[in-house]
């Protein structure tokens, strides 16, 4: 029972620190409220129209292309470094595996046309 005593002993502290936190901000941060303060900012600009606008966002795309290029690194990368070691045949259907998805992934994106510079 000791270590469930510990785990709740860390618990209850971090309880504790969080509302000893919130409740010396609520005491030390100043409050001003204006018009100005309250309202929407974002990216320094003023919200003007209205609170509904449909936009054609592309940030899947962006993101789908990072997993693409970038998140591979962290996969493929620490496969090499032990590449000496053995490894196996299994290891190495993996990452075929792997290096397939991921081709099919930028064969997408070229059918698409996303990686145009023009």
């Amino acid at each position: 029972m000791s270590g469930y005593a510990v785990v709740v002993g860390v618990l209850v502290a971090g309880v504790v620190l969080v509302a000893a936190g919130m409740a010396a901000r609520s005491l030390l941060a100043p409050a001003a409220p204006t018009r100005a303060k309250l309202t929407t900012y974002e990216s320094g600009v003023d919200p003007v129209g209205s609170d509904w606008a449909q936009v054609r966002i592309r940030y899947l795309v962006y993101a789908f292309l990072y997993v693409i290029f970038a998140v591979d690194a962290v996969y493929l990368f620490p496969w090499a470094l032990v590449l000496r070691s053995d490894l196996g045949p299994a290891s190495l259907i993996e990452i075929a595996v792997f290096i397939g998805i991921l081709l099919i992934g930028l064969a997408h994106a070229v059918r698409r046309g996303l990686l145009r510079w023009w």
